[in-house]
């Protein structure tokens, strides 16, 4: 039985999802109706990877034929950046004209008896659904979309207009790879984006921040000035020939728009009309935005399309509301993944001044792993011989993986970049670590890390999170970390130690017991910044004086001197995760009136006495790192414009690398996660404060941290569960990768050799 189905907007969303329905069952009424003209419609050439055309091929084979045969395909991507070019292959990229592609979907509409119903601007939706009595309608009506407005209660739009200027123009000069070019001014850096997509013709997207297109006045140029400034910009690309505007009706700094990425945390409205239920659903652009530098709008219109016409193939039974429902669940996290991607991309572009100190080796890397979709080993199937070739020039010799490459800080040289982050293993006893302390850090030192980090220990007895952490206030716990250190530095490998108070946090359950939850019995009292408990069944701690401030400091530089006694190679301050320092930085717990409340500065008071009196006594020639929540993921709270502020402090005070963790200061954090969802904090704070950073989050595969190595995001890796899985995980995914650049202890090379056999095999 057919339904009647009305599509709002005849973009790529409304008109591939008419022709998959109708496709699907003839019996469908399905009407688009489309505020243009016939066979009329704006812009340039839009972008698809190979795989998106894959999915329109089992889609509609029919259109997907002539969508396929009208595209211009290539496998480049040129970069030019500061009078060099670099050029990779094995992208897998098609370029189409937007015209000719809605023409090519509005023609096999009609074969298919799509009503097409052209030059009619809907502003009224509800009385359109009743006209057509739909039994469903699609809100495919754009990124300005009326129907999205209207419903907004129920929809919920978040829509976030991100800051660069960027004008859509075109170019007879046909580009025979997708081409970025960088030019500098003497107000920033302006980027090009530009690829072929007909015989004749390409598109030219200029690109450049708010602030430096207003230096140049361009908010104040005409058309015509404006195109005739990126075309002398960026001249020496064209080959003389001209750039061109289709928008000839707007002025230029009109014409230059600021993209808004919309996420909607609904993509259903139910209205009553006539006495029946009839579901509004958002589409493409209406839904959701991703930028334009991962070439994801028209993708995600027709990866929409598909989706939903494939769930109602799926559930031929199912009621209207159970579709839908299945349909948006699955879809908006697909979404969701490109939107991550896509933020990264944006933000990449957005800060190209970030990344302009790098060679244009290590900047095209970077270009071409923005999105974090990209890594390490895709690259080398990709393009093996420009991927050995560049890390032949990263390490300065031959090609070495990116994590398996040397590192120094101070006197300190690691063989890697593979760090053991510090994870909490509740198993000292009165602040003493023990033999399972020995075996799980010797055996983690074993496993090939270059640095063995050992887990939050506090310089007194009320500053540890559980009873089971450890502490280093007493020759006894003293000499019970010698005995790892020592151990470990005969394994060709260094081991830090990290320091730190719990604050608000202390006195709580072992972590497999209640996790941040407060002990059932023996509670000791807990002071902090302020007296703000970390959860409504925490102890409110008291709010700490100058003179707790003196003592704790004093206590620190006892730690302090105990650790270097101790052996350790490094030494790490955790001002991070809600612990006592990290109190004081973060405003939602600090509510200090005093010099160390208010600005970030005075709230970076406290930590930074503490960090200067322990950088005093710590060794010259040791390094020391500092631990920051680089964003407290909630309203009020830190981000990561505060965070680069944090690491200039820092780094002024003499760090010499911040561990960029994030989250875990409130309950009322809602972290974004995802794949080295926290990697672009210590991306930003490397590549604008220039100071050292060690990446943590999400990272569980050599191809992860290869990534993150060789674009320049951070300089460590710090790997926590998979250490637990897997003690020798640096030496497991090294030989995944076939490399022979890491020694295995040689009790085990039997093992090693075995190992290699079998991967060799199985290859």
């Amino acid at each position: 039985m057919g339904m009647n189905i009305l599509c709002i907007g005849g973009g790529p969303a409304g008109l591939y999802f008419a022709l998959l329905m109708k496709q699907q069952n003839p019996s469908h009424q399905i009407t688009v109706v489309e505020r243009n003209r016939p066979y009329d419609t704006f812009g340039w050439g839009v972008v698809f990877s190979d795989q998106t055309l894959h999915n329109l091929q089992a889609a509609d084979a029919h259109a997907a034929e002539l969508i396929g045969d009208a595209f211009n395909h290539w496998d480049d991507i040129e970069v030019f950046f500061k009078g060099q070019s670099v050029r990779s292959t094995g992208h897998g990229f098609c370029g189409i004209g937007r015209k000719h592609l809605l023409n090519i979907l509005q023609q096999r509409c009609e074969e298919l008896e799509v009503k097409l119903v052209f030059e009619t601007d809907v502003s009224d939706d509800q009385a359109l659904a009743l006209q057509y009595q739909a039994d469903l309608v699609i809100a495919s009506d754009g990124l300005n979309s009326r129907i999205r407005t209207r419903y907004a209660d129920t929809y919920q739009p978040d829509i976030d207009v991100r800051d660069c200027r960027f004008v859509w123009l075109g170019t007879h000069k046909t580009f025979d790879a997708f081409t970025f070019a960088f030019e500098q001014t003497e107000h920033g850096w302006f980027q090009a984006h530009a690829y072929k997509y007909d015989e004749h013709t390409s598109t030219f997207i200029v690109e450049t921040p708010a602030s430096v297109w207003q230096a140049h006045g361009i908010d104040q140029m005409n058309q015509a000035e404006a195109v005739a400034f990126c075309q002398n910009l960026f001249a020496k690309y064209l080959d003389g020939h001209a750039l061109m505007s289709n928008a000839a009706h707007l002025r230029g700094s009109a014409n230059w728009i600021q993209f808004p990425r919309v996420i909607c945390n609904n993509w259903v409205h139910w209205e009553t009309l006539n006495n029946k239920r009839t579901p509004f659903v958002l589409m493409g652009d209406a839904a959701h935005t991703a930028h334009y530098s991962i070439g994801s709008g028209t993708k995600l219109a027709f990866e929409d399309a598909i989706d939903l016409a494939n769930t109602f193939a799926q559930h031929p039974d199912a009621d209207m509301a159970t579709v839908l429902k299945a349909y948006e669940a699955r879809r908006s996290v697909e979404v969701l993944k490109i939107q991550n991607a896509a933020r990264n991309s944006t933000e990449w572009f957005e800060h190209v001044d970030r990344y302009t100190h790098m060679d244009i080796e290590q900047f095209t890397y970077s270009l071409l792993t923005r999105s974090q979709r990209i890594s390490h080993e895709n690259l080398r199937v990709r393009d093996p011989q420009w991927l050995q070739h560049f890390e032949a020039w990263l390490s300065g010799g031959r090609a070495v993986v990116p994590m398996l490459l040397p590192f120094s800080l101070r006197g300190l040289s690691l063989k890697n970049r593979i760090v053991v982050s510090p994870m909490a293993t509740y198993k000292a006893v009165d602040g003493v670590v023990n033999d399972f302390h020995l075996v799980h850090h010797g055996a983690r030192a074993l496993g090939g890390a270059g640095l063995v980090m050992v887990e939050m220990t506090s310089p007194t007895p009320e500053g540890r999170i559980t009873p089971g952490c450890p502490g280093l206030w007493n020759d006894e716990q003293q000499l019970a970390f010698k005995r790892i250190t020592d151990f470990v530095h005969g394994q060709d490998a260094h081991i830090g130690l990290q320091l730190g108070h719990s604050g608000a946090k202390g006195s709580t359950q072992l972590g497999w017991e209640a996790m941040d939850e407060p002990l059932l019995a023996h509670n000791w009292p807990l002071m902090a910044a302020s007296d703000v408990p970390y959860g409504p069944n925490n102890q409110t701690p008291r709010a700490m004086t100058t003179d707790d401030m003196q003592t704790l400091t004093a206590a620190f530089v006892a730690a302090t001197r105990r650790a270097d006694a101790a052996g350790f190679d490094a030494l790490e301050l955790h001002c991070a995760h809600g612990y006592l320092l990290s109190g004081f930085i973060c405003p939602l717990t600090n509510h200090r009136s005093d010099e160390f409340g208010g600005s970030l500065a005075n709230r970076c008071r406290y930590p930074l006495q503490v960090f200067q009196a322990m950088r005093a006594v710590w060794p010259a020639n040791k390094p020391m790192s500092v631990r920051i929540s680089a964003h407290d993921w909630a309203p009020g709270g830190n981000t990561d414009d505060d965070a680069v502020e944090m690491a200039q402090l820092f780094k002024a005070a003499g760090c010499d690398l911040i561990d960029v963790s994030s989250g875990q200061t409130t309950r009322a954090a809602k972290p974004v996660y995802g794949r080295m969802y926290q990697t672009p904090f210590a991306d930003r704070i490397r590549n604008e404060v220039h100071i050292a950073t060690m990446a943590v989050g999400a990272i569980s595969e050599a191809d992860h941290a290869n990534s993150i190595i060789a674009a320049g995001r951070a300089d460590l890796c710090a790997i926590a569960r998979p250490h637990l899985a897997d003690p020798n995980w640096t030496l497991h995914e090294a030989a995944k990768l076939g490399s022979r650049d890491l020694v295995w202890p040689q009790p085990y090379e039997s093992g090693r050799d075995q190992l290699y056999r079998l991967l060799q095999t199985t290859r």
